[in-house]
Formats: structure tokens, sequence, C-alpha cells
């Protein structure tokens, strides 16, 4: 016969005992080990405020589904400066928070759903007597990826626009993951080194080179690198590059485009036209001294 201790999720889990209820599911009944530590503050509690019931699916047992009914602890804070008044001991190797699987069911769940996907994993499911739609599958591997997001090292910081020229906010984007993760209110330097401050394993900042997140970078997080990012870098080298095109030779936009262009190109439409009546001007001079086109070969 199985002993209580293999039908334990985890080591600060004691099993009391296991029955079978009248659907055919196992449940076993056990009791988590009291830590009455805040999660908030730090501090270890004496207060115990009493007791809560944690129902938790688990692996199935021969081909017969299992349910864990966990007693968890719930304390009272000591701490006068804590927000949180009350707590329950936390689960972090057996279950996070407000998940009804265990961790080691939700990593066979998202097993099935990177090797299947959502219909065959279901099905698979079903016949392991796991059970599960497609939906809780694809649910499983977006919180897998929220959970490897959360701790973002390389981030671009630009404007964008709640208005069009009217009021404008900061989007801030993890560019290892390309997931935006925050969007503020406005593009004030308080809020984004606020931002900033609450990251502070932040390693890089790819922004514009505009002043105002240079210097909210420089307050938040002085220890990151700041580098400019790929599209203003390419957006500075056409202006650049149609600029000096368009003072020394033909112009690489017509006029329509250069009219439609905003105010700092109006040199390169001045210098397109210009070039324009240099080259009227010297087949006006051509022409006077009778050079006539030769015959093509």
């Amino acid at each position: 016969m199985v002993s209580k201790k293999h039908w334990s999720p985890g080591p600060n889990v004691v099993v009391h005992r296991i029955e079978r209820s009248q659907s055919g599911m196992v449940i076993v009944s056990g009791t988590l080990a009291a830590r009455g530590i805040c999660p908030d503050c730090g501090i270890q509690s004496s207060r115990r405020h009493g007791w809560r019931r944690r129902h938790l699916q688990d692996f199935p047992a021969d081909g017969v589904r299992v349910s864990l009914a966990l007693r968890v602890c719930r304390w009272r804070c000591i701490s006068a400066k804590c927000v949180r008044r009350t707590f329950s001991d936390q689960t972090p190797g057996i279950a996070k928070p407000f998940r009804r699987r265990t961790a080691r069911l939700s990593a066979i769940v998202r097993h099935l759903g990177h090797a299947t996907g959502g219909r065959p994993a279901e099905r698979l499911l079903h016949r392991l007597s796991i059970g599960g739609s497609d939906d809780t599958v694809l649910r499983q591997l977006k919180c897998q990826v929220e959970d490897a997001a959360a701790s973002p090292k390389i981030v671009g910081i630009d404007d964008w626009s709640w208005k069009k020229s009217q009021s404008y906010g900061t989007v801030i984007v993890d560019l290892e993951r390309r997931a935006v993760i925050d969007i503020l209110a406005d593009r004030s330097v308080e809020s984004c080194a606020d931002w900033l401050r609450q990251h502070p394993e932040i390693e890089v900042v790819s922004r514009d080179r505009f002043g105002l997140y240079a210097k909210a970078a420089s307050q938040g997080v002085p220890q990151a690198l700041q580098v400019a990012d790929r599209f203003h870098l390419f957006q500075n080298l056409r202006q650049a590059i149609e600029e000096q095109m368009n003072m020394h030779g033909r112009a690489l936009l017509s006029d329509a485009d250069n009219i439609s262009t905003p105010s700092h190109l109006l040199r390169s439409r001045l210098a397109h036209r210009q070039s324009r009546k240099e080259i009227f001007k010297s087949i006006h001079e051509l022409r006077k001294v009778n050079i006539r086109r030769g015959p093509s070969g």
C-alpha cells in the first residue's frame, strides 16, 4: 500500500487522510506547514487569524482524478506600517496564488500545449484523466509568458499620442520579448523616472534623441546604458542624405512630396527648385550655341 507521504505535493505538506468521493475522485487532505511571514513587509507574525482550505487539482492516480484539499493558516501582520492586515501562508513550490492546479500539473498542461496545440492537448488531457479545455491550455501558455516577462532588462521608451497634437503619453516596451510593458499617462520626466526607479534590474534603455527621456533615464536608472533606437537613427540618416542630395544634385523627392513633408525639410524643397532652374538655364545656353543632339548609335 502506498504511504501517505507519496501523496504529498511538496515537502511542507503533511497528508492526514486519503478518501474517495461519491463521484470516484480521490481527495487528499493535508496541512501546509505554518510560517507566518508577511509577503509585503517580510516580518514574521505570531498572531494566528484562522484557517482556510484551498482546493487544487493534482496528478491523477490510476486513471482517477485527484483533488488536494490543503489547509492553510491565516495570520495577522504585526507591523503597524504594513498596509496588509491579514495574509495566508504562501505555497510557491506547490501552487501560485489564485491557481486551481498544482505547479507540477500546470507544467504538464504547458508541455502538452507547446507540443501539440490547443485542441489536440485538450483530447490528450481527457485521456490522461486531467481534463481541461483548449482555452485552459492557451491560458497556461499565456501565464508562462507573463511570468517570464516580469523582469525586463532591455526596454524602449517613446512618446505616443492619446489625442493627436493635443495630449501625449509614454509607451514602454520590452525589446527582448517585443511586448508593451506599461503605458504612462503623460510624457513628463517625473513619471518616467518614477517608473524606472521601480525596475532597477533594467540594463539598457533605448530612446529617441529627445532630452526629456534622456533626463528621465539618468534619474531613474543611472546605471543603465542609454542608446539611440534604430528607427530614429535611420530617420535622421535619411533626412541628412536627402538634404545633401537636394543641395548638390537632383532631388530625391518630387515637389508634391516636398510640400507634404514637415517644415524641417523646407531647405530640401528650395534646393530642389534651384536645381531645376539651373538645369533649365543650362539647356537654353546650349541651345544658343547651336549644340544639337548627335545621331543615336
